[in-house]
Order: C-alpha cells, then structure tokens, then sequence
C-alpha cells in the first residue's frame, strides 16, 4: 500500500486539465486516502464518516477565498488551509470515497467536482454554487443529501440573496459583466424556492432530531444572504456542537458551547438548516 501511495506522489497534481493543487496539499490528500484504506468502514454510516474524517481536520487554519484564482474557473484542491465551505466539501467527498470503497485522488477530484458546481460540472465561474442555500437544494437534487430542516420542525425561511449581484466589487471575477447577469439568474431561482429554518431560540428543544455528522448550515438576518457559516453536527456531553472552520479560532475546531448557545451569541444568526448526508454507492 505505501508503494502505491508513493507511486502517486511522483505524478503530477494535475490529473484533469484544470485542477489546482499545491504539493502540501497533495501529500496531505494521499496521506487521508492511504489511513482511509486501513480502516474498518464496513459498519460505518455516512454520517459517523463526517464525524471521523472531520476530526482528522481539526487544528487545520482557517483560510478564506482559497478558490478565487484568476483566470478560467479551476477546481481547486486546498487540505492546507480551509474556510467552512470549503472543510464541509472536503470532509463530504473524503466520506463518500471512504463509503463507496473508491480511495484515488482522481476519484476524490470527481466527488469535489460533482459536489461544488451545478449539476456536477465545472463550467466557468458561475457553475460554482456560491450561495450555500443553493448548494443544498442541487445536492439534494442529485442524491447525495435530503434537507430534512422543515421535518424536524422549522419554519419558513425567506430567501432572497443578492449580495454578489449587489456587490462585485468584492468578487474579482465579477468583473465580468456576464457573470454578474448569471448569477442574478440563480438568485432569482434561489428565491423562487420554498426554504426551512429552525429558529435558534427553538433549536434546544428539536436538537435531538440531529444526528452527528449532520451538515449545519447557519441562516442569518441580513435580507441580501442566504446562509453565513456551515460545519458538521456533533455530540458532546449530550448536546450537539459545531465542528467547523472557525474565523473565531482562525482553525478547524470543535465549538467550546453546545450549537445554540453558538448561535445565541452572535445577532446576526437567526438559525440553522439541517441536511443529512445520503449513502455513497460502490
């Protein structure tokens, strides 16, 4: 096994034609995969898979816009430095590689692929599922998560994200005036959509119909965005934390308080959705 592991460290990161990677980033990939293969995953759920690969992250700095390179959208590979999206993503794919028996970089290049962009394909800048809303609802749409928030009791969420459209000025590549008409299109679908949240001031008394290795998606007051945090559910003590890449700590940690006090703390989080991860097919 060590053999076929250095065997792929000598080819180059390149394995499609537009995919970013740095060699850190590489060695630390190969070396999730080859303590992946030695494993015992056949008793594993989707969910107990987030929680043991997400914990390999802990520690790991926060790094923010990591995947806004100039140029030509790339699928950019980044294990070095994480935001929260980015970690979930990473956590996701290494999951359903883990699951589905399926451990070469190659394959994890498809999954982050297939998971980060509409319909599972990479085509130009606004292909990428900026808002996070949206990202769960496409998800859901190819089968690999079900956003469970309005059965365990949320209530409706009004959605309407503009923030890019309204701002490019922040987004280099919305320089470019067609990107900027594309994503006025998806915002407009997005609040087209019938969206669920769980208040936070209701969140202890439905907290026990989150599993751990739940992907948390934290919604927030301000009208022009959708979703302003995302990390993983876990359990500790009795209660449900957030295991995330934090801008507090500036690193993939463990939250000190359970989830709503998390939330209670800041005003501008109103509360979460709740999505529960699918099983990876062989």
């Amino acid at each position: 096994m060590r053999l076929f592991f250095l065997f792929f460290s000598l080819l180059p990161c390149f394995l499609q034609a537009q995919t970013v990677c740095t060699l850190e980033s590489r060695e630390r990939l190969e070396g999730i995969l080859e303590d992946l293969s030695v494993l015992d995953m056949q008793d594993k759920s989707i969910n107990d898979l987030n929680v043991i690969i997400g914990q390999m992250f802990l520690g790991t700095p926060y790094v923010e816009k990591t995947l806004e390179l100039p140029g030509e959208e790339k699928l950019v590979i980044n294990l070095t430095g994480l935001d929260c999206t980015t970690y979930l993503e990473t956590v996701f794919s290494l999951s359903r590689l883990a699951q589905s028996g399926r451990l070469t970089i190659e394959d994890f290049e498809k999954e982050l692929e297939k998971i980060r962009y509409q319909k599972g394909k990479r085509e130009g800048y606004p292909s990428r599922l900026h808002y996070f809303s949206d990202w769960i609802y496409q998800n859901q749409e190819k089968d690999l998560i079900h956003n469970i928030t309005k059965e365990i009791g949320g209530k409706p969420y009004e959605n309407r994200p503009t923030f890019m459209s309204s701002n490019p000025n922040l987004y280099a590549q919305l320089a470019n005036d067609a990107y900027v008409e594309e994503l006025k299109k998806a915002e407009q679908r997005i609040g087209q959509r019938n969206y669920y949240f769980v208040p936070k001031e209701e969140l202890k008394n439905l907290e026990h119909n989150i599993k751990p290795g739940d992907m948390i998606a934290i919604t927030t007051t301000m009208k022009n965005l959708d979703i302003v945090h995302v990390g993983f559910a876990v359990e500790k003590n009795g209660r449900i934390h957030l295991m995330h890449a934090s801008t507090g700590s500036m690193k993939v940690e463990i939250s000190e308080k359970p989830l709503q006090d998390y939330l209670m703390t800041n005003k501008s989080q109103s509360g979460i959705m709740v999505s529960r991860p699918l099983s990876a097919k062989p």
